[in-house]
Protein backbone atom coordinates (compact mmCIF):
# COMPACT_ATOMS: atom_id res chain seq x y z
CA UNK A 1 0.00 0.00 0.00
CA UNK A 2 1.30 3.44 -0.93
CA UNK A 3 0.28 6.34 1.31
CA UNK A 4 0.38 10.00 0.35
CA UNK A 5 -0.40 12.90 2.63
CA UNK A 6 -1.85 15.80 0.64
CA UNK A 7 -1.84 19.30 2.14
CA UNK A 8 -4.63 21.31 0.55
CA UNK A 9 -5.27 25.04 0.40
CA UNK A 10 -8.81 25.87 -0.60
CA UNK A 11 -11.37 28.63 -0.68
CA UNK A 12 -12.03 29.34 3.00
CA UNK A 13 -15.78 29.66 2.50
CA UNK A 14 -15.90 26.19 0.91
CA UNK A 15 -13.82 24.12 3.35
CA UNK A 16 -16.68 21.78 4.41
CA UNK A 17 -17.85 21.18 0.82
CA UNK A 18 -14.32 20.71 -0.52
CA UNK A 19 -13.45 18.37 2.35
CA UNK A 20 -16.51 16.20 1.72
CA UNK A 21 -15.98 16.13 -2.05
CA UNK A 22 -12.38 14.99 -1.54
CA UNK A 23 -13.41 12.39 1.08
CA UNK A 24 -15.81 10.92 -1.48
CA UNK A 25 -13.02 10.26 -3.99
CA UNK A 26 -11.89 6.67 -4.44
CA UNK A 27 -8.41 6.29 -2.98
CA UNK A 28 -8.93 8.95 -0.30
CA UNK A 29 -9.27 7.35 3.13
CA UNK A 30 -9.55 10.43 5.35
CA UNK A 31 -9.72 14.21 5.16
CA UNK A 32 -8.98 16.48 8.09
CA UNK A 33 -9.78 20.17 8.50
CA UNK A 34 -6.70 21.66 10.16
CA UNK A 35 -5.27 24.87 11.55
CA UNK A 36 -2.03 26.19 10.10
CA UNK A 37 -0.64 26.91 6.67
CA UNK A 38 -3.17 24.68 4.88
CA UNK A 39 -6.91 24.16 5.23
CA UNK A 40 -7.27 20.41 4.71
CA UNK A 41 -5.07 17.32 4.89
CA UNK A 42 -6.07 14.24 2.91
CA UNK A 43 -4.74 10.72 3.31
CA UNK A 44 -4.53 8.94 -0.04
CA UNK A 45 -3.93 5.19 -0.07
CA UNK A 46 -3.44 3.28 -3.32
CA UNK A 47 -1.94 -0.03 -4.34
CA UNK A 48 0.25 1.19 -7.20
CA UNK A 49 2.38 4.29 -7.55
CA UNK A 50 0.75 5.09 -10.90
CA UNK A 51 -2.63 5.49 -9.18
CA UNK A 52 -1.39 8.53 -7.26
CA UNK A 53 -1.47 10.67 -10.40
CA UNK A 54 -5.03 9.61 -11.13
CA UNK A 55 -6.29 10.31 -7.62
CA UNK A 56 -4.33 13.48 -6.83
CA UNK A 57 -3.67 15.23 -10.15
CA UNK A 58 -6.61 13.73 -11.99
CA UNK A 59 -9.39 14.15 -9.44
CA UNK A 60 -8.43 15.78 -6.13
CA UNK A 61 -6.81 18.85 -7.72
CA UNK A 62 -9.90 19.33 -9.89
CA UNK A 63 -12.37 19.59 -7.00
CA UNK A 64 -13.98 23.01 -7.17
CA UNK A 65 -12.48 25.23 -4.48
CA UNK A 66 -9.04 23.55 -4.34
CA UNK A 67 -6.44 26.28 -4.85
CA UNK A 68 -3.13 24.46 -4.23
CA UNK A 69 -1.80 21.14 -2.99
CA UNK A 70 1.47 19.75 -1.67
CA UNK A 71 1.90 15.98 -1.70
CA UNK A 72 4.11 14.04 0.70
CA UNK A 73 4.83 10.37 -0.05
CA UNK A 74 5.18 8.18 3.03
CA UNK A 75 8.18 5.85 3.19
CA UNK A 76 7.30 4.09 6.44
CA UNK A 77 4.27 4.00 8.71
CA UNK A 78 4.57 4.14 12.48
CA UNK A 79 1.25 3.88 14.26
CA UNK A 80 0.28 3.00 17.79
CA UNK A 81 -3.13 2.00 16.44
CA UNK A 82 -1.56 -0.51 14.02
CA UNK A 83 0.56 -2.02 16.79
CA UNK A 84 -2.42 -2.37 19.12
CA UNK A 85 -4.43 -4.07 16.37
CA UNK A 86 -1.58 -6.51 15.69
CA UNK A 87 -1.15 -7.48 19.34
CA UNK A 88 -4.89 -7.88 19.93
CA UNK A 89 -5.42 -10.44 17.16
CA UNK A 90 -7.10 -13.49 18.59
CA UNK A 91 -7.66 -11.88 21.97
CA UNK A 92 -11.15 -11.51 23.33
CA UNK A 93 -12.16 -8.44 25.26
Amino acid sequence: MITAIVNISCAVDRIPEVGQAIADLEGVSEVYSVAGDVDLVAMVRVRRHEELADVIAGRLNKVEGVQATQTLIAFQSYSKHDLEATFSLGMEQ
